[in-house]
Formats: structure tokens, C-alpha cells, sequence
């Protein structure tokens, strides 16, 4: 069996994202969307500035992050500044009902969601009975009475340093399809996602 050596303080968002910087990988390819080329420092720039929202929203470490977008570099871009600030993020299946996204929202106790406008009528469908989700932010179209992501992110710094997180330290939770019961969170661990 193949052991890896990873040191006990660790963030995978900085071995991930910002090591590629350090590396000189800035003007590489990081994303290919469409017709859309994200380099690595796009890349770290969308993180960091997604991050410091994130900061500005009051999130705090061990806090869920619910990301319910297609595969956009703004998917990324969540996913990665959760962890950066030592939040969780939990990605969520887009072909679900109204009623699934109650469950997993509440189930995760997720603080802030970040939701494309498309998805988000399913969300005001069950807005009442979340008991734990204070922010909404909406990528895409603007929805008046709704943070817009474009908005929030164009304001903030693109600086950003990662949060001091253990390896064993939560990264983000994927939640089974609950074909045998209501699906569970499995929780991914920073070191989980590095391989040196």
C-alpha cells in the first residue's frame, strides 16, 4: 500500500489553486468552459475574491457553503474559497426537487447558499422551512430582493490568505443519492484531496 507524507497543517485549496502560481503556471490553463479559458490566475483571483464574500457574509470555519450551479468556473471558484476559508462546501445536484433541497439544506445547516438563477425557484419553494440559511446569492441573471454573485465579487479584494486548517480538518461533504434512505453527507477531509 502507497502511504503519502503530507505535512499536519495543510489547506487543499492552497496546494490546489495557489501552488500553481508558486510554480509559475499563472498564465496556464486552469479551466476550459465552453469557449472560455480560465488560467490559473483567474483561477486564484475568482477563489480569493469568492472568499473574501464568503468573509464578508460572516461564514466561519466548520460553516456550510451549499453550491447549487451547473459546471461553471463560478462552481469552481465556491467550491475552492469554502475551503480556502476553512468553511465546507457542499455541492449539490442540480436535477433534484424542491422538496430534496429542503432536506439537504437543512440536513447540512448551510448559513449560505449559492445558487444559479435557474435553480432558484425550487429554493423559494421551500425558503420558509430552511431554519439555518441566512444568505442567498444568485449567479446569472439578476433577482431583485437576492444578492447577485457578479456584484459581490466584482467589489472584493483578489487577495486572499488560506485559513490555517489541519489535513484531517473537513473540506467539503458529498451527499450520497439516498437510494436506500434519505441520502447522507460523506464528509472529504483536506488531505483527501491531495496527492503529492
Amino acid at each position: 500500500m502507497c502511504t503519502v507524507d503530507l505535512p499536519e497543517r495543510m489547506n487543499a485549496a492552497s496546494v490546489l489553486v495557489d501552488s500553481h502560481l508558486e510554480r509559475g503556471r499563472a498564465d496556464k490553463a486552469a479551466i476550459l468552459c465552453g469557449d472560455a479559458t480560465v488560467t490559473y490566475r483567474d483561477l486564484s483571483k475568482g477563489v480569493n475574491r469568492m472568499g473574501n464574500v464568503l468573509l464578508g457574509l460572516g461564514m466561519r470555519m466548520e460553516e456550510r457553503v451549499a453550491i447549487l450551479l451547473p459546471d461553471t468556473p463560478e462552481w469552481v471558484f465556491a467550491f475552492f474559497a469554502a475551503m480556502k476559508i476553512g468553511a465546507v462546501a457542499v455541492p449539490m445536484n442540480t436535477m433534484l426537487l424542491a422538496k430534496d433541497y429542503e432536506y439537504l439544506l437543512n440536513d447540512s445547516r448551510a448559513r449560505v447558499l449559492i445558487v444559479a438563477s435557474s435553480w432558484l425557484p425550487k429554493v423559494l419553494e421551500v425558503r420558509d422551512s430552511l431554519k439555518y440559511l441566512e444568505h442567498v446569492i444568485v449567479a446569472g441573471e439578476e433577482m431583485q430582493g437576492h444578492l447577485s454573485l457578479s456584484k459581490l465579487m466584482e467589489s472584493e479584494s483578489t487577495s486572499l490568505e488560506a485559513v490555517d486548517t489541519s489535513k484531517d480538518d473537513a473540506a467539503f461533504w458529498l451527499y450520497s443519492s439516498g437510494t436506500t434512505g434519505f441520502p447522507k453527507g460523506a464528509i472529504h477531509l483536506h488531505h483527501d484531496m491531495v496527492v503529492e
